[in-house]
């Protein structure tokens, strides 16, 4: 993640408050010092960070907070709740239009990653339930048309586009077509520019005036650093964004642009890319991002990712037959398809409290699963239902039909078999359901191999 160096650091900071039995003023001011040059360092702005730190001293100062038995905790807190209102606070959203299409436009410099985040934005839209429409007023890059129309495929959300007509005429086209065919959302690709300039900000104005745009938002790549703030900060005081995209979240940057761009612009961060899959842009919560900068974990977007990816009817199923001890290889394999709608095994235990330190350096190979995964499938219908039945032959073609070892066949039946014995011994229902829906999948990440 864009805060692993912050988040050390932050911590580093916190275990030296705790280890002390009682706090004095001059030791909430040599640690806000120490937080203070963490920031700098991650890239926050200069003024940003100073006046972050100047508040958290003055409410731990001013609130008797020395006084308490827990005052390192209570230190903590305050800089959690001054994190989450440095980023907004409340989570932003996208206003809608009295009629149909809302309309967005993407701006951004070229290279930022307007049209891929585009696409993005429409998927994560299509999984709310709307239609959206992609149209493509980037008129001038090589191929960019093209781009669009494949991302947008990929998405389903199809894609307006009118050549290298004029980007006003193609939005207004774009707005009639969308009105016309019921899609409650059109999303404007515009043209980025190397730095920014007269004569894209005036093309960004004629745009506006041509459609009434409900939403600007600033798509910035978070690895140009401190420039991210100033780049907000011109399209800002040019055009007056409604909000930013940051992108590459989850990449080995410092992240300090997410920490200061509503403080230096005074628009909220919407949405962050976290990876490179057109399903990982994620809606920005600044309390969630709080906690996980400060090693908290992020429980509640783990939550929402499960019920929006789980089948919550097949789960029932599955763990009725777990406890009715029916649970076949068919099952397992389902539960498999389940999990990696989630994404990665370790961006989704990443998001578990305190994991993510420990995973940072842990390389969880998600192919162990699809290894898995491959065996199941090289089983006959029979032999999924009735895994007793496999004896050394047929063991020995399953595990050339699946390209792995006979002993990689023999441990995922083992694994299987014990955490069947597992749930039979378990006598309490309310434990076996406990742990299903904990996990989410039999028997846990310590299971099949990951």
């Amino acid at each position: 993640m864009a805060f692993d160096n912050l988040s050390d650091k932050l911590s580093g900071v916190f275990k030296r408050l705790r280890s002390k039995g009682k706090l004095h003023e001059s030791d909430v001011k040599t640690a806000m010092r120490e937080v203070r040059l963490a920031l700098l360092e991650a890239d926050v702005n200069y003024k940003v960070a100073k006046d972050f730190t100047n508040q958290v001293t003055e409410k731990c100062i001013g609130a008797n907070v020395m006084e308490s038995l827990t005052a390192p905790q209570m230190v903590i807190k305050i800089v959690k709740e001054e994190l989450t209102a440095l980023m907004g606070n409340e989570q932003a959203r996208l206003k809608t239009a009295n009629k149909i299409p809302t309309i967005i436009m993407m701006c951004g410099l070229q290279g930022s990653g307007k049209t891929t985040h585009s696409a993005k934005l429409a998927k994560l839209l299509k999984s709310q339930g709307h239609r959206p429409m992609l149209a493509a007023c980037d008129i001038y890059r090589p191929a960019a048309i093209e781009q669009l129309k494949v991302v947008g495929e990929a998405v389903g959300a199809p894609v307006f586009e009118m050549g290298t007509e004029k980007p006003e005429i193609i939005a207004q086209k774009a707005v009639n077509y969308a009105r016309d065919y019921g899609h409650d959302y059109l999303i404007l690709d515009t043209a980025g520019r190397l730095h920014i300039d007269t004569e894209l900000m005036d093309e960004l104005k004629r745009i506006t005036k041509a459609v009434e745009v409900d939403n600007i938002l600033l798509v910035i790549d978070s690895m140009v650093g401190q420039d991210a703030v100033n780049i907000a900060k011109a399209f800002n005081d040019i055009i007056e964004i409604d909000g930013v995209i940051l992108t590459k979240l989850d990449g080995d940057t410092r992240g300090g642009a997410a920490l200061s761009v509503r403080a230096v612009t005074g628009k909220p961060i919407m949405f962050a890319g976290v990876g490179e899959k057109l399903d990982e842009l994620e809606e920005f919560h600044p309390d969630r991002m709080a906690s996980r900068i400060l090693g908290m974990g992020d429980v509640l977007s783990l939550i929402e990712k499960v019920e929006s990816e789980i089948d919550e009817k097949k789960a029932e199923e599955q763990l009725k037959k777990l406890e009715e001890n029916k649970f076949d290889l068919n099952d397992l394999l389902e539960q498999f398809e389940q999990i990696k709608k989630m994404g990665s095994l370790k961006s989704v235990l990443s998001m578990l409290p305190g994991m993510d330190k420990q995973l940072r350096d842990v390389d969880i190979d998600d192919r162990v699963m699809l290894r898995t995964e491959a065996i199941i499938k090289s089983m006959t219908k029979k032999e999924k239902a009735k895994p007793e039945i496999l004896n050394a032959s047929r063991r020995k073609r399953i595990a050339a039909g699946a390209g792995v070892k006979v002993e990689d066949v023999n441990r995922l039946l083992k694994q299987y078999e014990q955490m069947k014995k597992m749930f039979k011994q378990m006598n309490s229902k309310g434990a076996k359901r406990k742990m299903m829906r904990g996990m989410n999948f039999p028997g846990g990440p310590g299971n099949f191999g990951f």
